[in-house]
């Protein structure tokens, strides 16, 4: 059985841990396809900035360029860029509906083209202006575009990658590529070298800021899974305040026994009072009535387990530990009986309730399917609590309670009254109750 146990809970953790990757995965994903966004919106602009300065400015851009720039070569780098970019955009979209990562080859062989374009750019320029006016223009900045919007890859090594290849192409550029009739003299291996420097230790600065993100998405993502993961487990209804304190304190959901105090609350006659009324005033009175008891369990560190109709199960004591789970029970009934009849002062429908609470041992944790799992209690210790509420009809009663309770409650049911022993469905001889006002 142990063992079984153990299989069920490496289950568990492995769901949430693909779940976590996968949702992680996505928003990797999400920052690269704004990246590559960044990119072709950057290309776009210093496109049409450049094609502005060469109509209307023709004399400055002939002086710089020495009389040999031609849109044509321009344009001849950009648009090869901007269609590899949305190609790329293409494959990560693809990738994404199909629930699937971009293989790691792929990426690293994006950013070897992408950082190579400035290099290119470089090249024509060297062409155009000579080696020294070429590297001391605006060529060599064009990587820092590059290596900072790598950050957006959440990915140290790929953004050390992207500083490692602008840093080793333009010190190539530098030193070894001279186009014929290039005249300049030897360069300088310290100068060049300092400079490419320069751009690996971008490119680590851009990964580090990447991994802090990354790390930080993945605080996020850990504990927005953690409270879905909550909240799936034990309804939307769990307040704020307790899935806090279950991701606080880690409360186990592992199937264990646990002595809680479990309470039934139901609405007398609700049904013949729904038959005259449309659905919208059904769910509006339900809706309004349950909002103040929740908030008194709330209040009281209980948990509604299940609605069940016009009624509910809450505990005391499960998945939080609790020593005077009988305490806290009979304090919130006692308050939902005096907000039940407020409420019922200022509603056209009036309802009365019926409460049940009774303290033992049930068997508390996750069951259900691997796809779908809820936090519950089972045990003669819950269907007691249910037929104890039942009796509040046949003893035209509100709040009832068990013997167990009325002693874990000790002074504090000075005012409890007895019912006798009582016959119960379901068991063999009559059992004590007792009532509270």
């Amino acid at each position: 059985m142990a063992g079984f146990w153990g299989r069920r809970k490496d289950v568990q953790a492995s769901a949430v841990s693909a779940e976590f990757h996968q949702i992680l995965m996505r928003e990797v994903m999400t920052t690269e396809l704004l990246r590559i966004k960044a990119l072709i919106g950057t290309t776009v602009l210093l496109s049409l900035i450049s094609g502005a300065v060469y109509i209307f400015a023709p004399d400055a851009v002939s002086r710089v360029w020495h009389g040999n720039l031609n849109p044509l070569y321009l344009y001849a780098i950009t648009v090869p860029f901007i269609l590899f970019e949305l190609w790329v955009h293409t494959a990560i979209t693809w990738h994404m509906r199909k629930g699937r990562d971009l293989p790691v080859i792929r990426r690293y062989i994006g950013a070897l083209v992408e950082t190579s374009i400035p290099t290119v750019a470089l090249a024509l320029q060297i062409n155009s202006m000579g080696s020294e006016a070429a590297l001391g223009f605006v060529g060599p900045l064009v990587y820092f575009i590059f290596i900072i919007l790598s950050t957006l890859r959440l990915d140290f090594w790929l953004s050390t990658f992207t500083g490692f290849v602008a840093a080793a192409q333009l010190f190539w550029m530098a030193m070894f590529y001279h186009p014929a009739g290039d005249a300049a003299p030897e360069p300088n291996v310290y100068y060049h070298a300092a400079r490419s420097l320069i751009l690996l230790t971008c490119g680590m600065l851009a990964g580090a800021v990447g991994m802090q993100l990354r790390r930080q998405f993945e605080a996020s993502i850990q504990a927005a899974t953690a409270r879905d993961r909550i909240t799936d487990l034990f309804g939307q209804h769990v307040s704020p305040q307790v899935v806090e304190r279950l991701m606080t304190e880690g409360a186990s959901t592992d199937s264990d026994i646990r002595r809680v105090a479990v309470m039934f609350v139901d609405f007398r006659s609700f049904t013949a009072g729904a038959r005259t009324r449309s659905p919208q005033e059904v769910v509006d009175r339900l809706d309004g009535a349950f909002a103040v008891l929740v908030d008194i369990l709330d209040r009281h560190g209980g948990i509604v387990n299940k609605f069940l109709g016009d009624g509910f199960l809450a505990l005391f004591g499960a998945p939080l530990a609790a020593e005077d789970a009988a305490h806290q029970a009979v304090a919130a009934a006692r308050e939902m009986l005096i907000a039940n009849e407020r409420f019922n002062e200022a509603t056209s429908w009036p309802l009365r309730i019926g409460i049940g609470i009774h303290i033992g041992e049930v068997v508390a944790g996750n069951i259900g399917s691997p796809r779908r799992k809820e936090y519950t209690v089972i045990g003669d210790t819950v269907n007691f609590a249910a037929r104890l509420e039942a009796l509040n009809k046949e003893l035209n009663s509100q709040f009832l309670i068990s013997s167990e309770v009325r002693e874990a409650l000790g002074e504090a049911a000075h005012d409890a009254m007895s019912r006798g022993e009582l016959p119960i469905r379901g068991y063999e001889k009559p059992i004590a109750v007792w009532q509270l006002g």
